[in-house]
C-alpha cells in the first residue's frame, strides 16, 4: 500500500463514516464488502476515491492489529440499481480541461491509479483476494476498476465497455494493462477501439469475466467463488503470485499510461468536449430516473 494517500477518519470494521461508500465486514468469513454510491452520478468522484483509499488503509491496519480480525477477501460492489460505476468524473474532466489545469487532472488520474493498483495487488497483503462484483453497467473507469480485481464476478445481463473513443479519448486508468492480461493486448485494443458495450456473457466467453452469476444472485456467486477458492487456496494464491512474475503489473506502467491519457485529454477539441458534456447530461438524467444509464445514454 505504499502508493495510498493518508486520509483522515479510517474505517472501523463495523462502522462507516463515509458518504459515498457503504462498508460491512463479515468477521466470521473475513470478507469486507464495499458498496459504492457516489452522487450526483455513480462515478469515481474525488470524494469516493478518498473513501476507497481510506477503506483500503483500514483493511491493511486489520492485519497489523492483533486485536482485530484480519480481512481475507474484499469485495468492491455498488448499491446503485443497475449500475456498478459510470467510470471517471466527466464533469470534473471538462472543468480541468477548460482551465488547462494539467496538474489537477493528473492528480485525479493518479488517485484512480492508486485505487486500481491497491485492488490489483490486494492491498499488498499476502493471502488477501480482491473481488469485483458487477451488477448492471460498468463503463470506462468503472470497467477498469473491475478488471483490476483478482476475481471479476458479473451477473448475466450486466453490460461493460470502454466508451471513451466516442469523445476522441482512450481509457487511461488501467484498461490496456488489466484487459491485456486477460485477453491479450491485440484483443484489448480492439475492444477499446470499438467503444461498444459487451454483455457479461460475451465477456465470460472471452475470458474477461471469471464468474458468471444469474441476475440478482451476484452476492451468492461471490460466496460460492470464495468457497471454491478456500478448497485450493494455497495453490491458487501461489498461481496468482506466479502470474505476477510472468505478467507483472507495475505502478510505473499504470502511471505512465495515465500521463499519456492526461496529455491526450488536454488536446481534446470543442466538439469532443460537447460530446462529453452531452454524455454527462444524459448520464445524470438517466441515473436520477432509473438508477443507471442505458446504452442510449452513452450515445451508442
Amino acid at each position: 500500500m505504499a502508493h495510498l494517500q493518508v486520509v483522515e477518519s479510517p474505517l472501523q470494521p463495523q462502522q462507516s463514516p463515509f458518504t459515498q461508500l457503504t462498508t460491512h465486514f463479515d468477521a466470521p468469513s473475513q470478507i469486507a464488502w464495499g458498496y459504492m454510491h457516489a452522487l450526483p452520478r455513480p462515478c469515481f468522484t474525488p470524494a469516493l476515491l478518498g473513501e476507497l483509499l481510506a477503506w483500503g488503509q483500514d483493511m491493511t491496519a486489520s492485519h497489523a492489529d492483533p486485536a482485530r480480525v484480519p480481512v481475507k477477501y474484499f469485495v468492491l460492489a455498488s448499491s446503485v440499481p443497475d449500475t456498478f460505476s459510470l467510470g471517471g468524473d466527466l464533469d470534473l474532466f471538462m472543468r480541468h480541461i477548460a482551465a488547462r489545469d494539467r496538474e489537477a487532472l493528473l492528480h485525479y488520474a493518479m488517485a484512480c491509479i492508486d485505487c486500481s493498483y491497491a485492488v490489483h495487488t490486494a492491498l499488498g497483503l499476502a493471502g488477501v483476494t480482491s473481488i469485483a462484483l458487477v451488477q448492471g453497467q460498468a463503463l470506462g473507469g468503472g470497467f477498469e476498476s473491475a478488471l483490476a480485481a483478482n476475481v471479476l464476478v458479473a451477473e448475466r445481463g450486466a453490460r461493460m465497455g470502454l466508451p471513451e473513443i466516442l469523445f476522441n479519448l482512450f481509457p487511461g486508468m488501467g484498461a490496456m494493462t488489466f484487459l491485456g492480461r486477460r485477453v491479450g493486448h491485440h484483443m484489448a485494443e480492439r475492444i477499446i477501439r470499438s467503444g461498444k458495450l459487451y454483455l457479461a456473457e460475451e465477456l465470460h466467453d472471452m475470458g474477461v469475466v471469471d464468474v458468471l452469476a444469474e441476475p440478482g444472485e451476484g452476492e451468492a456467486a461471490v460466496h460460492e467463488a470464495i468457497r471454491r477458492e478456500e478448497k485450493s487456496r494455497n495453490g491458487i494464491l501461489a498461481l496468482r503470485a506466479a502470474r505476477e512474475v510472468s505478467q507483472p503489473v507495475s505502478y510505473a506502467e499504470l502511471a505512465r499510461i495515465t500521463e499519456i491519457w492526461v496529455d491526450a485529454a488536454l488536446r481534446l477539441e470543442a466538439r469532443d468536449l460537447r460530446m462529453m458534456e452531452r454524455l454527462v447530461s444524459r448520464q445524470t438524467s438517466r441515473a436520477g430516473a432509473s438508477g443507471g444509464p442505458t446504452s442510449e445514454a452513452l450515445g451508442a
